[in-house]
């Protein structure tokens, strides 16, 4: 039987993606730093917490929420993917359990309604997440959930439902880390980077020049898939649902989905519907 490893669009080893939380004005710079070097990711809304149309806020406030106008501005058409962030942004292990499926519901609603497409992401307001809160989730049709842990690797998530970052990117080890996934290869398994924050850290402690290096420095690169949180979720589910025969020589794709397979000495593309000879 040959050796096979799952491989990213195009054959790619390597993935990239990026999660922002809140909704708030610096997004506007940070999606522009996104776009200009190729970085694709997720941003968190809390549908309940807009500000209100004309909010004008006080010279200094740093977390400033845009409205609901301005949100379906920034985002609706901006290449990046919405996901919730629960409706008023409520600590989901601190709330009677029974209110968890009001604030999930509910922020899918309005922002499906808003953006006109399904919405399947979620980031956890807090970090905060036990087993119960998560079952609910998916459950209620969230195919991913972020959390805060930082795990310092590039490994796929073995639960998408209490999902890891690589690092927050106040992390001290942001660019050690970017400089290793970019200078090393995966033996088996492709890898991911993980990115998470707020862009208003970047205004609260004046270092837009972090994210302006790391955006300039992982972009651009041929070997990398930029990618948004639900594109990497979709494709690595479709991905396991290859069939294989006994001896691993034939594989059949039964998904919507265009996949790739890489062995030791070959990588193989995958048509949907169809049944591939492996070498």
């Amino acid at each position: 039987m040959p050796d096979f490893y799952m491989a990213f669009p195009g054959g790619k080893r390597k993935a990239l993606t990026l999660s922002y939380d809140d909704g708030v004005e610096q997004d506007i710079r940070l999606i522009e730093i996104m776009n200009k070097y190729g970085l694709k990711g997720t941003f968190n809304l809390n549908s309940g917490l807009y500000a209100k149309e004309g909010t004008v806020y006080p010279q200094g406030q740093i977390h400033r929420r845009m409205s609901k106008s301005q949100v379906t501005q920034v985002y609706k058409d901006c290449g990046q993917e919405v996901a919730m962030h629960a409706y008023e942004h409520a600590d989901l292990v601190g709330i009677p359990l029974h209110q968890v499926p009001y604030q999930i519901i509910k922020d899918k609603e309005q922002l499906e309604e808003q953006f006109g497409r399904i919405i399947r992401g979620f980031a956890y307001p807090y970090g905060t997440v036990n087993g119960t809160v998560s079952k609910l989730l998916e459950d209620m049709g969230v195919a991913y959930a972020r959390t805060v842990h930082s795990t310092h690797d590039f490994h796929l998530p073995s639960d998408w439902l209490q999902l890891p970052a690589t690092c927050h990117h106040n992390d001290p080890k942001l660019m050690d880390l970017a400089r290793q996934f970019t200078e090393q290869n995966p033996y088996g398994r492709p890898w991911m980077f993980y990115l998470w924050g707020h862009s208003y850290e970047f205004e609260a402690n004046d270092n837009w020049q972090v994210i302006e290096e790391f955006a300039k420095f992982m972009g651009g690169r041929d070997d990398i898939w930029y990618a948004t949180n639900i594109e990497i979720h979709d494709y690595v589910k479709a991905w396991y649902q290859l069939q294989f025969s006994a001896d691993g020589h034939r594989v059949y794709n039964p998904t919507a989905t265009c996949l790739y397979l890489r062995t030791w000495t070959h990588t193989y593309t995958l048509e949907p519907g169809k049944e591939t000879l492996i070498g």
